[in-house]
Parts: structure tokens; sequence; C-alpha cells
């Protein structure tokens, strides 16, 4: 596993193109992305412990393009079930959702069943990934899970990243797990607390009223962090689900295997029943925000505008050739002073991400000192207490002396 890594060039460009939506919510802040034709029904990504909103930008980008609302969200600061699945529903209430469809990977894939069995209504489909059914085995495997609430943020950061398979990877997985780690770092303590009593409250999946023929199951066949038990007691609760199994791909094949995963993804869209609109698909402006087309974009496109480049195009060529009139000359400056702001924007969205990434970096050593300079504090008291008592006992001496 590698340190920090600069940022892929698909995510900054993904950056500078899709805006990032926060909404408080009662107490809690909610963080989301939501791109893509709205008159879709949506689908909605949950990721893992390790995730965040940006890890799915790859299914944005892609499924948007073809037609599709995608709506990626953080899992916000929630400490219980109970409080994930009322926390949920009101935040599909501001955004004015009512039936969706949920792709959850790992933790992620856990609580989008759980909601689908308390809100049925409100789930039309289902597409797990490395998901489980009931969390007695992790938190088994945590002896400090009735702490973790009180557990300082580097113990429960390096606990998540271990979890994450270290070691030789082919490139793709390897990129993966580096944006992920990225990621990781972003997290507050409070973030990753929540994240990791929601996987050790224990809890079961209870039969869904969602027909398996609705239910897609998505795993990869090298490795995952979920015990394979558990993924064979996802197997057998669906029996009627369709499979989808990735040769390759690790626990964020979603990173790794975009391709494939994208295609699975708008397979199990259509077999539901969700109709695509490329209709509406809106080319991402540059410099623009992103976002569902409107109609006042629809007005900008002029039938009679020239091409911004004719040269070396035979029917760019007139009998009434002539030089463009001045006002279109000046719309082409414009233009191309425009680009030249984009190219600028994206070199400093390029440099704040690198500064980011540095600042982490300084914070992680900035930790390790603190705790190098903790682990010494010991034996500087120890050291002191026997030199401050050598010391009186010398003066004793001199004074019997």
């Amino acid at each position: 596993m590698k340190g920090v890594s600069l940022a892929p060039g698909d995510y900054i460009h993904f950056k500078s193109q899709v805006p990032l939506h926060k909404i408080p919510i009662g107490t809690k802040q909610w963080r989301y992305y939501d791109f893509g034709p709205k008159v879709v029904s949506p689908l909605i990504c949950l990721p893992g412990i390790a995730g965040t909103a940006d890890i799915y930008y790859k299914q944005i980008m892609s499924l948007s393009m073809k037609g599709y609302r995608v709506i990626s969200v953080d899992i916000p600061q929630v400490w219980n079930h109970q409080e994930w699945i009322q926390s949920f529903e009101k935040f599909l209430d501001v955004i004015n959702v009512h039936h969706i469809h949920l792709y959850g990977t790992s933790l992620g894939g856990f609580l989008a069943q759980l909601f689908a069995q308390h809100r049925p209504r409100r789930v039309k489909s289902l597409i797990l990934s490395n998901a489980f059914l009931e969390t007695r085995s992790f938190a088994a495997a945590m002896p400090w899970a009735p702490i973790v609430g009180w557990s300082p943020s580097f113990l429960l950061k390096r606990y998540v990243l271990t979890g994450i398979r270290d070691g030789p990877h082919e490139p793709f997985i390897a990129d993966s797990v580096d944006f992920v780690v990225s990621q990781v770092e972003t997290l507050s303590r409070d973030d990753l607390a929540s994240r990791l009593n929601l996987t050790v409250d224990t809890a079961t999946v209870e039969p869904l009223l969602l027909s398996d023929s609705f239910i897609t199951i998505m795993d990869t066949n090298d490795y995952s962090a979920i015990p394979q038990q558990l993924k064979d007691q996802l197997s057998e609760r669906y029996p009627g689900a369709r499979r989808a199994y990735l040769k390759t791909g690790g626990d964020f094949p979603f990173l790794s295997r975009p391709d494939e995963v994208n295609l699975h993804l708008q397979l199990h869209l259509r077999q539901v029943g969700v109709e695509a609109r490329p209709d509406l698909v809106q080319s991402i402006p540059k410099g623009g925000t992103g976002g569902s087309p409107s109609k006042e974009s629809d007005k900008k496109k002029d039938p009679d505008d020239q091409p911004k480049d004719n040269g070396g195009n035979p029917e760019s060529t007139s009998e009434e050739s002539q030089l463009p009139p001045s006002s279109e000359i000046h719309s082409l400056d414009d233009q191309l002073l425009s680009d030249a702001r984009i190219c600028s924007m994206g070199h400093e969205d390029a440099i704040i991400l690198m500064q980011s990434q540095y600042t982490v970096v300084n914070r992680i050593l900035q930790s390790a000192c603190e705790l190098f300079i903790f682990s010494l504090l010991p034996i500087y008291v120890e050291s002191s207490y026997v030199t401050s008592n050598n010391v009186w006992k010398f003066r004793q001496l001199m004074l019997v002396a």
C-alpha cells in the first residue's frame, strides 16, 4: 500500500465538473453528488467504512452520460441502525426522491438491505457488492467494540487501513487502494467511529418483501475483506437473485474494474425497468457546474452558430466566402479566453489537491511525533525522579560530613 499519491486525472476532471452538495438535515450533515436527468429514478450508491461519496465518481460519470441519474452519498454520523434508517429517509424527503434503487458495497450493502427491510415501499431494487447479512461476526472479532466511540482517531484509522489488503497488486487494483486510502485520511474521528459502530452493532437483516428478481449480487472472485462465509450466507438468502461475478477487482471493483461494474449496473437497471433518458443527456460543459440539462442550456444551442475551427473542412467553404463579422470574432476571442481560464482553473485544482495531500502527510507525521513523545514521557519522569532522589541523598551526606 502506497502512501499519499496524486489524485487521478479523471478524478480531478470529475471534481471540476460535478458539484458536491452539502446539506444539514437535523443534526446530520449530508454530503453527496447528484448527477443525471432528474426525471429518471435514481441509483443511490452507499459506500463501505473506508469509502466516501467520491469513490463512485467513475459510475457517476459513465452512467449519467447514458441517461441515468446517479446519487452518491457519504454515510453521516449515525450511531445505530434505527438512526440510519430515519436519517436516510429524511434525506430522501429533502431531495424530493421517493422511489430508489440502491447500490451498496460492504457496509453500504448491509445498510441498503436494512433500509429495504424497514421501508419496502421506497426501495425498488438492490445491487449488493461484497455485502453481508449480519454483524455478529464483526463484533466478535473486535474485542474493543464497546469503546469504539471513545477511541482516538489514529487507532480507528489504523484499524480501518489494516482491513485493506496490502501487498503487490496489479496497477489498476493498486491505484484503487491508494485512492481509497486517500479518502480515509479525509474522514474525521467521529466519521470513523460511527461507521465502525454500525459494523459492530449487533443486527441481522430479516427476509425482505422485495422479490429476488429485483436483486443483483456482484462479487469479485479474487479476494475481499468480507469473509467468504458471510458472502455465502447472502447468496443463500437470495437464491433467485441475478449473479454478477468479476474475475478480479479486489475490494474496490468500482474503481479497479469500472467498465465491468458499470455494465452490470446498467443491465440491472434495464432489468428492473429503469428507462434511461439519453435524449436529456447534456455533455458536461467546460467550466460548468454539471447537473441535469435545463431549458436554458438548450436555448444556447443555436443551429446557426459557426464551428470553432473550419480549417480543412470542405463543408465550411461556400460561394460567398468572406471574413466573419466582428461580433463573431469577439465571441471566438471570448471562447478562447474562457478555455484559457478553464485550463488555469484545472491547474489550480490540481495544486490545491496536492497541497491538501501534503497537509495530510504533515498531520500523519505530527501524530507520529506526538505518539513518540508520549511514549518517552514515562521514561523522562522516572529518570527525573531518580536524579532528584540522588541529589537529595548527596546533600544529606554533605550535611553529615
